[in-house]
C-alpha cells in the first residue's frame, strides 16, 4: 500500500536586514583614529558618522567627516565643541540605531552616560570612569541601561578580549565568579615580562613608552589605577558590590614622584631602579619573579600590585602586552577558565568599539 504523503507548508523565515546605524564619535586620540580608519572598511558601509569631535572641535559637516584625514583637520579646524549639536546632527539622521562612541579617558564624559541611555541612546565606551569609578556611578548605570539604550563596553577590559562577555554568559547560565586573578595591564606585562634584572627598569620603561606601549606620562600606567578600575568592572558584573575604595592599590610609583609635572618625572625615572632591582633581587632568592597582578577572592576582597610569582606560574607564560584573565568559578573549578591574549592597542580596542555597534543590529 501506497503512503500518500501531505505536502507540508513550511512557513518561510525572513532573513534578519541590518538596520542603518547613526553615531557620533568623541575622541579621535590612537583609538578614535584608528576606529575612523575600521569605518573606511566595508565592514563599516551601513554605519553613518554624523558628528565627529576631540577635546577642543568637532565636525558634523558630511564632506569633512568623509575626509579621510578628519582626525588631522579636527586638530586645526571645526567648530566649538558642542555636544548639544552633535546630539542634534544624531537626532536628525534617518537611521533607527543611534549610537554614542565614547573613545576617551574623560570621567566628566563618562558621568553623562547614564543620561545618554535613560534618553534612549545607544552608548559604546573604551572608557573606564564610571563602571570602574565609584559605587554610586555603576549603581545608575545599571539603572539607565535597564530603561533606556544598550551599553557596549567589551573595550573597557582586554581590549576586547572576551572577558566581559564571557563573565555575562556564566553568571547568566547560574555559574558563580568564586576567584579572579590576572595581569590586566598591556603595558605594565610588556615591561615586567622583559624585566630580568639586566637592565634598569627604566630603561625598559623608556623602551615601552617611545613603543607607544604606555599612557604619555608612565604614571597613569605604574600606578596602578587603571588596573583596579578593569578588576572593578569585572569584579561588578560578577555580582560583586565593591566600592573604589574597597580595592588596595600599591603603586610602583614612590610618594615623592607623584605630584610632579610629566616632563619632571620622565627626567627621574632612574629613581624607580634601585627600589624594583632590590624586589626583583629578594624574588631571585626565592626562585620567584615579579609580576603586576589584579585579584580578588571568593570574601570580595580585592587587591592590585607588585606580587612574587613561582616561574610555574601561568602569568610567567606571557608574550608581549598579553593580558591574562582566570576565572575560577563554581562550574569552573578544578582548573580555572583563562582568557589569554594581545591586552594593548588601538587596532585591537577599536575593534571592540566596531563589534559592539555591529551587535546592536
Amino acid at each position: 500500500m501506497n503512503a500518500v504523503l501531505a505536502e507540508a507548508t513550511v512557513p518561510s523565515i525572513a532573513p534578519v536586514v541590518p538596520r542603518d546605524i547613526a553615531l557620533v564619535l568623541l575622541g579621535t586620540g590612537v583609538v578614535g583614529g584608528a576606529f575612523l580608519k575600521l569605518l573606511r572598511t566595508p565592514v563599516g558601509k551601513r554605519l553613518h558618522l554624523v558628528g565627529a569631535a576631540n577635546s577642543r572641535k568637532q565636525q558634523t559637516e558630511a564632506a569633512q567627516l568623509a575626509a579621510r584625514d578628519l582626525r588631522d583637520r579636527l586638530k586645526r579646524e571645526g567648530s566649538a565643541r558642542d555636544d548639544a549639536a552633535l546630539l542634534s546632527a544624531l537626532d536628525a539622521h534617518h537611521a533607527s540605531l543611534k549610537v554614542i562612541v565614547d573613545a576617551t579617558a574623560s570621567t566628566e564624559l563618562s558621568s553623562r552616560h547614564a543620561d545618554w541611555l535613560a534618553r534612549g541612546y545607544h552608548v559604546v565606551t573604551a572608557n573606564k570612569s564610571l563602571a570602574g569609578g565609584h559605587l554610586a556611578g555603576w549603581r545608575a548605570l545599571q539603572a539607565a541601561r535597564a530603561a533606556g539604550g544598550r551599553y557596549g563596553d567589551s573595550a573597557t577590559v582586554g581590549a576586547g578580549l572576551p572577558v566581559i562577555s564571557t563573565l555575562r554568559r556564566l553568571c547568566d547560565c547560574g555559574d558563580a565568579l568564586l576567584t579572579l586573578e590576572g595581569v590586566f595591564s598591556g603595558s605594565l606585562s610588556y615591561l615586567f615580562n622583559q624585566y630580568d634584572g639586566s637592565r634598569p627598569f627604566s630603561v625598559l620603561l623608556r623602551e615601552a613608552r617611545a613603543l607607544g606601549y604606555t599612557e604619555p606620562d608612565p604614571r597613569a600606567d605604574l600606578s596602578g589605577e587603571d588596573v583596579a578600575r578593569k578588576l572593578l568592572i569585572l569584579a561588578r558584573n560578577a555580582g560583586f558590590a565593591l566600592g573604589s575604595d574597597e580595592v588596595i592599590v600599591e603603586s610602583l610609583v614612590p610618594e615623592n614622584l607623584r605630584s610632579i609635572s610629566t616632563e619632571e618625572f620622565l627626567d627621574r625615572l632612574e629613581e624607580l631602579d634601585e627600589p624594583l632591582a632590590a624586589l626583583h633581587e629578594a624574588a631571585l632568592k626565592r626562585g620567584q619573579v615579579l609580576r603586576f597582578l589584579a585579584r580578588l577572592n571568593q570574601r570580595g576582597r580585592a587587591r592590585v600590585g607588585i606580587t612574587e610569582v613561582p616561574l610555574t606560574h601561568p602569568a610567567t607564560r606571557l608574550y608581549g602586552t598579553d593580558n591574562q584573565f582566570a576565572l575560577t568559578t563554581t562550574r569552573y573549578h578544578t582548573q580555572p577558565l583563562v582568557i589569554q591574549g594581545p591586552g594593548a592597542g588601538p587596532e585591537v580596542t577599536a575593534q571592540a568599539l566596531l563589534g559592539d555597534i555591529l551587535a546592536l543590529g
